[in-house]
């Protein structure tokens, strides 16, 4: 008998996402900040939700989802659920000391920005930068999310700066920073999310 063909690496997993523990019953997960329990409804259609109740994690989806559709949400909702217990007010002086610093350590300090801004009508793209100007503008959602998905979308534009495609040599300098495939993970999933539920307003990607 022929050996099954490999199965595709999940993003989420490949990028150090939480996988389902073998040794938990059925319906449950265990992570670093408690078990998880995965309900489904037959009622739920499209979309997903989690929710803490004490110190388990709920997670909402519809009962048509396969194994490896609920492990990689479970992820997803996982990484959202930290990321809003985590929020914090990030202000515009904040912002430009963090490019400072992203700058200094990945990019050796050559991207300098003139000024780094939240935008709130910035619906299709996470992230925008103007070199002739030196303006990187992020979106408003990123406040919600991970402090390392903040950084990878800073990133990406500090190095428009220095390279304006996407070319090779751009891709060059984000590889230094560790987590840019975590990061473009998550990003992807928020957007799955938004599809599965009939609100995408156009994929949003770093400019």
């Amino acid at each position: 008998m022929a050996p099954d063909p490999p199965r595709r690496a999940d993003p989420l997993h490949r990028a150090g996402s939480p996988r389902p523990d073998a040794s938990a019953p059925a319906g449950e997960r265990a992570v670093d900040t408690g078990p998880i329990e995965v309900r489904r409804s037959t009622r739920r259609r499209r979309t997903v939700s989690a929710y803490r109740e004490g110190d388990r994690t709920i997670v909402l989806i519809p009962a048509r989802m396969t194994v490896e559709e609920e492990s990689r949400w479970v992820a997803t909702m996982l990484d959202k659920l930290a990321a809003q217990e985590e929020r914090r007010r990030r202000p515009r002086a904040d912002l430009e000391e963090r490019a400072a610093r992203l700058s200094e350590r990945y990019l050796g300090g050559r991207a300098r920005p003139v000024a780094v801004r939240w935008v709130g009508n910035q619906n299709t793209r996470w992230g925008s930068c103007t070199p002739a100007t030196g303006t990187i503008r992020l979106s408003h959602r990123l406040r919600d999310m991970p402090e390392y998905v903040l950084d990878y979308v800073l990133l990406h534009e500090l190095a428009h700066l220095l390279v304006p495609g996407h070319g090779p040599d751009f891709w060059a300098l984000l590889e230094a920073y560790p987590r840019t495939e975590r990061a473009r993970g998550f990003l992807e999933g928020v957007v799955a999310a938004e599809r599965l539920r009939g609100t995408d307003e156009g994929e949003p990607t770093p400019g």
